[in-house]
């Protein structure tokens, strides 16, 4: 019984931001060790479900660094990364579209559909509607410039498919793989991806699911709510860096293009997404103008 009453206060607590987010658009960047634990990728797919089923209308935007790292492991090739960007040959490109577009987007198609969504699989390359362009160069951390093969940067995010499929009644499920001028596929981070899909799609949220607990400021700790302003600071001096870079300066640019709110959460626990949403306290960093 008690567990029954818990559950109602939730739901209860959860209303007015149901009444108030009925109709919008969520970009939800999935990666993460919620992909990988399968009571976590069991927990997010339920969530998605739900959120639809109650009049919100998720778009998801996936990772799969370590479903790549694995198969990359399986093949003997190796690959580097800067500043959260994968340096990616013509062989690795081959895998990271095999593992994205293919295995990881599917699995997360049917376990969503298992749960009673009508999810729908993308890649950029479905009615090209993610252009991109090739990063020609990238500087390291010890000021090397080098050629980071086939990584893309998001020129233009074409929407029709993503709307009609949202209007149709289906969760877009997207993986992050861009079309270049000639229709040559470009490794694009997905982080970079949502917020331009956020931006594009007018959403009234991103969320950006990760492995960490929110963003920490200047002395460590955990910022419950944080300034654009605040978190440019973090990176120019430092505090902010690495993997975390993507994340964030996609969370500004979908900020400084209408975005309302953009939230980073910790994707390890079970219905993160809904707890940061419909719940007064939240449980990771909000991002706002």
């Amino acid at each position: 019984m008690q567990d029954l009453v818990f559950k109602a206060s939730i739901l209860h607590e959860a209303l007015p931001y149901i009444r108030r987010f009925r109709g919008r658009v969520f970009v939800v960047k999935y990666g993460g060790h919620a992909m990988i634990d399968p009571a976590l990728r069991d927990s997010f797919a339920r969530d998605m479900t739900m959120m639809k089923l109650i009049g919100i209308h998720p778009i998801v935007v996936h990772g799969g660094g370590p479903q790549i790292d694995a198969m990359l492991g399986q093949m003997g090739v190796v690959s580097e990364r800067i500043d959260g960007l994968r340096v990616t040959d013509e062989r690795t490109m081959d895998i990271v579209e095999m593992v994205l577009a293919g295995r990881v987007n599917m699995e997360i198609v049917s376990l969503m559909c298992h749960h009673g969504a009508r999810a729908v699989g993308l890649s950029g390359k479905d009615d090209a509607f993610l252009r991109c362009e090739r990063i020609t160069s990238m500087r390291t951390k010890t000021g090397r410039e080098v050629d980071p093969g086939r990584v893309g940067r998001v020129v233009e995010v074409r929407t029709e498919v993503i709307d009609q499929l949202v209007q149709g009644g289906f969760i877009p499920v997207i993986a992050p793989i861009g079309i270049d001028a000639e229709g040559r596929s470009l490794n694009v981070n997905a982080d970079t991806v949502a917020g331009a899909v956020a931006a594009a799609t007018k959403a009234e949220k991103l969320l950006l699911m990760t492995d960490i607990d929110g963003v920490r400021d200047a002395s460590g700790s955990i910022a419950s709510s944080m300034t654009a302003a605040a978190v440019k600071a973090l990176i120019d001096d430092g505090t902010i860096s690495g993997g975390m870079i993507p994340k964030v300066q996609s969370a500004l640019d979908a900020l400084s293009m209408g975005v309302a709110k953009c939230h980073v959460v910790d994707g390890r626990i079970q219905h993160a997404a809904l707890l940061e949403v419909f719940t007064d306290k939240g449980i990771g960093t909000e991002i706002l103008v």
